[in-house]
């Protein structure tokens, strides 16, 4: 059942994002355009990510999301234009609505948190913790609609 859930995540998505000020950069409004797919007899989606902000593309990303064997376990690996690559890939839960994963890494943590509403749209939150987890600063929040 769990590979099933990843399929919810496929397509392609658009959706107008706000951006926090972090230490990678300045923040503002963007537009977030997704296409995932679904792979290797549905356990494996793979996921590109292209951030815009005023016309041009700011951010890319390159994700791989895996179904893990345990209900409801997954992975995340993460790779961006900024440079991060995953040593490990993130572990993440399917929990109701919500599918989180906490990347870690000598640069800190990153939390995503995918909210589903319904079938044709999901909200994404990305929080940062250089502290371990105990206090997380905003990354990115934005709303996405199902396109195809």
């Amino acid at each position: 059942m769990s590979a099933n859930m990843l399929a919810r995540l496929a397509g392609e998505w658009q959706g107008e994002e706000t951006i926090a000020t972090t230490r990678w950069g300045q923040g503002g409004p963007a537009t977030g355009h997704v296409t995932a797919s679904l792979q290797l007899n549905g356990r494996i989606l793979v996921q590109d990510y292209r951030e815009e902000r005023d016309g041009k593309t700011s951010l890319q990303a390159h994700a791989v999301f895996v179904a893990e064997p345990d209900h409801d376990q997954y992975s995340l690996y993460w790779f961006d234009s900024y440079g991060f690559v995953p040593g490990t890939p993130a572990p993440g839960v399917w929990d109701g609505e919500r599918l989180t994963f906490v990347r870690s890494s000598p640069r800190g943590q990153t939390r995503h948190v995918y909210m589903f509403e319904g079938d044709d749209a999901f909200a994404l939150k990305l929080e940062s913790s250089f502290d371990g987890g105990v206090s997380w600063e905003p990354v990115l929040s934005g709303s996405y609609r199902r396109l195809v």
